[in-house]
């Protein structure tokens, strides 16, 4: 399976409410902060899975059993990363979707744990926000978790 909603970085986007109406498009650039300005920001367990990629335990998350309609946005920089509409329970106790709202992430191979993964990260900010894999519902065939 092909990813084709990679987003090197910055450019035209498209701004979306939280219910997920598109607003207008507007020039967008990458967030730029130093280690004590995300810690100072985020809570520790945020900080830790998305500037330092760790992981949070299965089943433990505030959004993993969220069913409300709208958007999900990065925690570290507001960029919209995901629609309601595409949200699907995998039964792996994170939250899982098909497909991303817009191409505002970076997906990129590499080793981890000695498994070659695909990472996503935010386009805007870079914070890791899971990996990709082909074991999703169609149309796609791929979740992000």
């Amino acid at each position: 399976m092909t990813l084709n909603w990679r987003q090197s970085g910055p450019g035209q986007d498209c701004e979306i409410r939280d219910d997920g109406a598109r607003l207008g498009v507007y020039t967008v650039a990458k967030v730029h902060k130093n280690k004590s300005e995300w810690k100072k920001q985020l809570k520790p367990l945020q900080y830790e899975v998305t500037r330092r990629g760790a992981t949070e335990f299965a089943f433990s998350g505030a959004l993993y059993d969220q069913h409300a309609p709208g958007v999900y946005r990065c925690v570290d920089c507001g960029n919209t990363l995901f629609d309601s509409n595409a949200k699907f329970d995998s039964g792996t106790g994170w939250p899982s979707f098909w497909e991303p709202s817009l191409p505002r992430m970076c997906a990129r191979k590499r080793f981890q744990r000695g498994v070659l993964r695909t990472e996503v990260k935010c386009a805007l900010c870079d914070a890791h926000l899971g990996h990709v894999f082909t074991d999703g519902p169609e149309p796609t065939g791929l979740r992000t978790a």
